[in-house]
């Protein structure tokens, strides 16, 4: 990993520069950065200079209230004093805009040609049901990389631990193969809606088939990814990853019996190729019981949450995993966990510093390119740095913020 060392303008001296000034110090810092970095250079367009600019700005010390205060020797003290404190954070800030900026990985990815017409097909979104207040979202039931591995995922709460477990040789499904279960659940609760609309009518409608089967193109269209011949070849080892990813939830209530209940994330399937090209045409999927009884309830209520469009485009694992909990914490308001906390909901196999590291970087990253729907901020912690997630929408009521301190159950039953 290259060590980056960017030598940043105190905030004083930067906001006495003009505009033309500013801007070439910023360009001076991106060729600096793409020197250390081996990045191509290429200058940073108007957009990106408005942003860096005003993030400069904004950075106050309100609450050392030296906007008034005489110029004295202590005053200018407190000054540098903040400055110092501040200057590993703004350091990490401005190397995450740079990076997703100049020429890399920026927070998501463009959206593929014809994009545009997603809306005129794609029912919402939905990710697992919801049971006894808690779902998937809470804790990540896939590897969070681009690429399987062998092993098992464990999460030890109260009451009950969760094991993820891929097969031997195809591994943990990832955190991309499992838009492809989004795709299922959203199929299900959409054909669920319309059979209660029917219903509501009078009609006798059936109830929905337990296999669902797609189109590729239908199922990569509603992923947000282009059709080239890469994302045909690689779903039918998604579908694979999928069928052998077992979620067992080891009950331990009362300390006197020990439930174990094993579910996958998708049941049988079947994909139909040409064998001169190798690629998937048609696929059939079996929906799960745990899934299929979650949906199709009799009480006429979907507990499904639905996610942002936008999620299929966030190009990290990591920021894919933030996403989910901000989406089931937060919902519509704002929540906090520890950085320890992330961690272990994550499943990653890092060690917490390097976790933390690249946490960092993506919340830095995330100050010029948003996720959908949530602010994201670091903030000191009494045990250590925490992750504030704050959803984004005019007034938005983000008071009362709540944490992780109320315990994990599990999907039960």
């Amino acid at each position: 990993m290259t060590t980056i060392s960017l030598t940043l303008m105190p905030r004083e001296k930067f906001s006495t520069l003009s505009l033309y000034e500013k801007n070439a110090y910023l360009q001076a810092l991106a060729a600096d950065f793409c020197a250390q970095t081996g990045r191509p250079y290429r200058e940073l367009d108007k957009d990106v200079l408005a942003r860096l600019r005003r993030y400069y700005s904004r950075r106050v010390w309100a609450d050392l209230k030296l906007t008034d205060a005489p110029d004295t020797d202590i005053n200018r003290a407190l000054r540098s004093l903040g400055e110092a404190i501040q200057a590993a954070r703004v350091r990490d800030d401005v190397t995450g805009a740079l990076t997703a900026a100049l020429p890399g990985d920026a927070t998501l990815r463009p959206p593929p040609p014809n994009d545009a017409q997603l809306s005129f097909f794609m029912p919402a979104i939905y990710d697992a049901p919801i049971k006894d207040d808690v779902n998937l979202m809470d804790v990540a039931p896939f590897a969070i990389s681009k690429s399987s591995r062998p092993g098992v995922i464990q999460y030890e709460l109260k009451d009950c631990i969760i094991k993820v477990e891929g097969g031997a040789e195809a591994g943990i499904a990832t955190v991309f193969d499992y838009d492809i279960f989004l795709n299922m659940v959203s199929y299900l609760a959409e054909e669920v809606r319309r059979y209660r609309a029917e219903e509501a009518k009078g009609l006798r409608p059936s109830l929905p088939p337990r296999f669902y089967q797609p189109g590729v193109a239908h199922i990569l269209k509603f992923c947000r990814r282009s059709d080239g011949g890469r994302a045909y070849t690689d779903l039918e080892g998604a579908l694979n990853r999928l069928s052998l990813t077992r979620i067992s939830i080891i009950n331990l209530a009362g300390g006197k019996r020990r439930h174990v209940d094993s579910r996958p994330l998708i049941g049988r399937f079947t994909a139909v190729s040409r064998i001169e090209t190798g690629r998937p045409e048609a696929v059939r999927i079996e929906i799960p019981e745990w899934i299929y009884q979650s949906i199709v309830r009799p009480d006429k209520t979907l507990s499904i949450l639905t996610i942002h469009p936008d999620y299929f485009l966030i190009q990290s694992a990591l920021g894919r995993v933030i996403y989910r909990l901000a989406r089931k914490a937060a919902n519509k308001a704002e929540w906090t966990f520890s950085v320890r906390e992330v961690h272990r909901r994550s499943g990653s196999t890092q060690e917490l510093r390097f976790f933390a590291r690249d946490l960092r970087r993506f919340v830095a990253t995330t100050k010029l390119f948003p996720l959908p729907e949530y602010d994201l901020d670091l903030m000191a912690g009494r045990d250590g740095p925490n992750l504030r997630m704050r959803y984004r929408a005019k007034g938005s009521k983000l008071g009362g913020a709540k944490s992780e301190q109320s315990s994990l159950s599990l999907l039960e039953g």
